[in-house]
């Protein structure tokens, strides 16, 4: 029994020197184009879904109306559309280089079909090792909320929103 400890030991420690070794050749994928580890996208998805899940709210406080879409249109974008795209638009050349590729969130079923409070979470909290910022200071609660409210309704926006979201980008100045 004692050997068979010392064994498993000897494995975990061994392999924690590999995992240095592998990582300080320079072996280790990091450029946004380089393909995910094994086991990468399971164990990140797992982790943000089980996080996410425990500590969002679960009754939104704002009401899902024109004048909450509006705001929550303008936010978007000015925060969001740069890494999550507009309709009919052509994603930027920032989404273009992130890895993981930021959804587009207002294209197909986006976002729509998570609750709110999942995306309030993610629009607050951020999202690790994604390039997701959080938002948590920039954007007060009811922005947060605004944003959230619109991107779970996308596919159900009033016309005076779709219009907005969609007119082309201003170039800067």
């Amino acid at each position: 029994m004692r050997s068979f400890i010392g064994g498993m030991i000897a494995a975990f420690i061994l392999m924690i020197v590999a995992v240095i070794v592998y990582v300080d050749s320079g072996s280790m994928p990091i450029a946004t184009s380089a393909r995910p580890l094994p086991l990468e996208r399971y164990l990140a998805h797992r982790a943000l879904h089980e996080k996410v899940e425990k500590e969002m709210p679960r009754t939104v406080p704002i009401a899902a109306d024109e004048s909450n879409y509006l705001a929550g249109a303008m936010l978007y974008l000015d925060n969001c559309a740069v890494c999550h795209g507009r309709p009919g638009q052509p994603m930027t050349a920032i989404a273009n280089g992130m890895y993981p590729k930021p959804p587009e969130l207002l294209h197909g079923k986006g976002v729509t079909d998570d609750a709110p409070g999942e995306t309030y979470w993610k629009v607050v909290n951020g999202i690790r090792l994604s390039g997701m910022p959080g938002f948590k200071g920039a954007l007060s609660d009811t922005q947060a909320w605004q944003v959230s409210v619109l991107l779970a309704n996308a596919d159900k926006l009033p016309a005076s929103v779709q219009a907005m979201l969609a007119a082309p980008a201003k170039p800067h100045p």
